[in-house]
């Protein structure tokens, strides 16, 4: 079960500042709060917002914006909250988690940074960072800082995930997504180091 967790929610790290936030697409209002949170926080003064329109995913009980692109969303969100657009730069067109960082790498120059905060839902961490690790040049130093998400009235967290059936089968399933996605090349593999 520590394995699993470890996997699935990331290693536990210390909050610290970043050159950069790295906002991974979703309609959970998470994405934008966290985004919100961090830089008011002070960890990075640039984000990197992504997202289009997900093709799969099933849209968040607060998302009112039909089926507009999700960085624009976020974007509204960040820029209602006070931050400069011209402190956030933006892809619109990923559908997934692997696209939100191949089209992010489109519109940002990664090649100089060496330590970026990424926004993501608690229990995909291990995933979303794989990705990252992946496709973003060596020795960049990851900075995970998440939020836990509800499902149908449960919230999975990494401390209570064991204790419901939904909690169980999303952490499941992001571990099967992290052995498939390991197996193609989308990510880094669990036993690359």
């Amino acid at each position: 079960m520590k394995q699993l967790t470890e996997i699935t929610f990331g290693q536990k790290r210390e909050v610290s500042s970043c050159e950069d936030i790295f906002v991974f697409s979703g309609t959970h209002p998470g994405h934008w709060e966290k985004a919100i949170e961090a830089y008011k926080n002070g960890f990075a003064s640039k984000l990197i917002v992504t997202g289009g329109v997900s093709t799969t995913g099933v849209k968040h009980e607060k998302w009112t914006d039909g089926n507009h692109a999700e960085a624009d969303v976020i974007m509204k969100h960040l820029c209602e909250a006070g931050i400069p657009k011209e402190n956030i730069v933006m892809e619109r067109k990923s559908t997934n988690t692997l696209e939100n960082v191949l089209f992010a790498k489109e519109v940002f120059d990664f090649s100089k940074i060496k330590k970026i905060m990424f926004i993501c839902k608690s229990h995909v961490t291990g995933r979303q960072e794989r990705t990252l690790m992946q496709h973003l040049p060596e020795g960049i130093h990851y900075v995970p800082y998440t939020f836990d998400a509800t499902y149908q009235g449960v919230t999975v967290s990494r401390d209570n995930w064991k204790t419901s059936q939904t909690g169980r089968q999303r952490v499941w399933g992001e571990y099967l997504r992290i052995l498939h996605y390991g197996e193609k090349g989308d990510i880094k593999k669990i036993d690359s180091k």
